[in-house]
This record gives structure tokens, sequence and C-alpha cells, in this order.
């Protein structure tokens, strides 16, 4: 495993991170005579993980915080909204190691902070941050890809921190810059899988930097859109109005299981009430075939061009 000493400064998701590990997906701060907000360190976490309370079957409550354990990789414990310590086995590989540090570590971090943490990717257009989420395979880092090869800029991928606070509109915070694609999306898109490094012990999803289209400053959110594979033949974009909006985005909260544990529900009605009265939120219903992802960002952005101008 690749160490590194504790004052090594990180940039991510807008906050300073120090880090035993070297975190080369995320900005290397330049300035270091501050208190960074998270501190990444390394301890022996066997004991701990042995006695908790398990939930969930790789999560458990634990000082201020939870245990998050990853079979035959390691135990990770995440405190207080500004520590995150990481037992790996002996032989864990680097890689996976940092996929779930800036991964479920961050989530939880940056949920114990106050932030709504949704599931997607985050797209700067006109000057507004547009989120999209949806399950797994949906296409959500894809369609942020082909937003890049039209000049867009993007924020985060993955894990999508809004932060709400009072007398304020919501903002997404930066992430990091590095999108994960599978092999397949990259070809669709007309990009060469051979110009990227796998991203954990696989050849079919690799890490992809965003450094040349990437926001690094935070952006008022502009709306969130629901990413919806359909059996039907047309490409719809429809408003989500009312009660409706809350179970959208509880279904799309990042790790949104982990909320009673970390007795966050009220916590997350508030935060997800501030952006329904904020932002529009919208579903796109898209084919199964004959709607690539470079079609589809053509017409979210022809969506949300005309939803301003009516």
């Amino acid at each position: 495993m690749t160490q590194t000493t504790i004052d090594t400064y990180y940039e991510a998701f807008g906050l300073k991170l120090t880090s035993e590990f070297v975190l080369p997906e995320t900005i290397r701060c330049q300035e270091q005579n501050h208190r960074a907000d998270v501190e990444i360190s390394r301890a022996d976490l066997s004991a701990d993980w042995a006695r908790a309370d398990v939930y969930q079957r790789f999560y458990a409550a634990h000082e201020d915080g939870i245990l998050f354990h990853v079979p035959d990789l390691a135990v990770f414990s995440i405190q207080s909204g500004c520590r995150i310590i990481v037992s790996p086995v002996q032989g864990a590989d680097e890689r996976s190691i940092r996929m779930y540090l800036l991964g479920t570590c961050m989530g939880v971090i940056l949920m114990q902070r106050g932030f709504l943490t949704l599931h997607g990717s985050t797209v700067v257009i006109d000057g507004l941050a547009y989120a999209f989420v949806g399950h797994s395979g949906v296409g959500k880092s894809t369609l942020a890809a082909a937003f890049a090869i039209k000049g867009y800029s993007l924020m985060t991928d993955d894990v999508i921190a809004v932060a709400s606070r009072n007398g304020m509109a919501p903002a997404v915070t930066p992430g990091y810059p590095q999108q994960k694609l599978w092999q397949e999306s990259l070809h669709a898109l007309g990009m060469q899988s051979d110009d990227y490094a796998p991203l954990y012990g696989t050849d079919s999803k690799l890490a992809v930097p965003i450094a040349n289209n990437y926001c690094s400053v935070e952006v008022p959110l502009g709306g969130v859109f629901e990413l919806l594979p359909v059996q039907e033949k047309s490409l719809t974009i429809t408003q989500v109005r009312g009660l409706s909006c809350f179970p959208l985005l509880l279904n799309h909260t990042y790790r949104n299981l982990l909320i009673p544990l970390l007795k966050k529900e009220q916590a997350h009605f508030t935060a997800s009430t501030h952006v329904i009265s904020h932002c529009p939120i919208h579903q796109v219903k898209r084919p199964f075939t004959g709607c690539d992802a470079l079609y589809l960002a053509d017409n979210i952005v022809q969506s949300i061009r005309k939803e301003k101008v009516g």
C-alpha cells in the first residue's frame, strides 16, 4: 500500500483533506498552512469490527460515525464528518482502497456534514449545475461524457454533494476531476479506451481524467434529471411535481440505506425540501435503443433552455 505523510493535502468535494494514502485522482493543494477539513489515516480496526453490531451486512454504528467493511479489502471508520481511518488487509489493492475512500467514505463524510448527497453526475449548462441521477447502469456517466464532448464542464461523477444553506439557493460542490466509464461507453462516444487505466482489478471500467473539462468551483443547482430507460420508442422529458419529488430524491440519495444509521432522517427531509423549493426536477424516459448519449444531451439542453424562456 502506497503511503505518504499526513501533511499531504488534497481537495475533493469542496473540502481540504490530509491523507496517509496518495490520492492521485484529486487535486493536490498548494496552501498547507491551515487545518484540514478531513483527516485520512491508518490504524487497526479489526477488533472494532469483530465486536460491532452489524447493520445491513457491511456497516455498524461506531464512535460518532460508522464502520464500513469491504470483505478482503479493508475496514473503514468514518467519524463526525472530519476523519476517516483505514484498516486494510494485507496486500489490499490500492486502487480499490481509493475508490471506497472517494466514494462511500466521502459520501458518508458529506452526509455527516449536512450535504444532500445524490448518486449521479453533474454538468454545468449555461452557468448552472444540473444533476443526472439514476440507478447503476442507466448511463449517467456516459451522458456526462457526452456533455463534455460538446464542450460543457463536468463537476462530479458518482457522488453529488448539494449544499443547502439558509437564505441561499442549493449549490453543487465540485467532486474531483475523474470519471468512471465502461469500455463500451468510450467506444460508443468515439473515445479510445487504450488511453486510460483500469479503475480497479478489471479492464472493463476505466478511470478517465477530466481536467480539461472540469469545473472546480461551487455552482448553483439548476435542476435534477432522473434517467429512466423504457421500452417506448420516443424520448420524453417531463417535470415531476409536488410530493412525488421526495421519494425520487430519496431513491437516488447516495447510500440512502445509511440515513437511519446516521440519524439523518430529518436533515435529509429538510435538504430535500430546500432543493425541491428552488429547482425543477424532471424524469427523462429514454428508449433502450435509438437514443445515444449525444442525442440525449442535445435534447436535455433544448429542454432546459425552453423551460427558461417559458
